[in-house]
């Protein structure tokens, strides 16, 4: 599954995800920060139309990981059973990678947002 190309989503608006770090300042050495991904092993497959999405909720595994849950069209729930979200920041020397953030939402419940934060993006092809 993956390779170049092959995952579908939406990437996060450049200047607004600056905004975003600084208001939710991440917790690990390496920020993300970068894409809300639809479907995986998506090649040939048509970009996503675009949405209204929200920050909903924060996760974090106290050690190495965390993430943001993203509301996309008024759910956070994604076609193939895990949770749309933007993984925030990891630990590289720990081995982390971003892709372990739907581990991490399978595994802990996550923290609703008091507010939900509104993301500018745009649907997108990457990985």
């Amino acid at each position: 599954m993956g390779g170049p190309g092959s995952v579908i989503g939406w990437k996060l608006d450049r200047a607004q995800r600056e905004e975003l770090l600084s208001r939710f300042p991440p917790r690990y050495p390496h920020a993300i920060a970068d894409h809300v991904t639809l479907r995986s092993d998506a090649r040939g497959d048509p970009l996503p139309p675009p949405v209204e999405a929200r920050i909903v909720g924060h996760a974090d595994d106290g050690d190495s990981l965390e993430t943001m849950v993203v509301a996309v069209d008024g759910s956070a729930d994604r076609p193939d059973g895990s949770i749309f979200h933007i993984t925030w920041s990891l630990d590289r020397s720990k081995g982390r990678r971003a892709k372990e953030s739907n581990d991490l939402l399978k595994e802990r419940d996550w923290e609703q947002l008091d507010e939900p934060v509104p993301v500018k993006t745009e649907p997108a092809r990457f990985g």
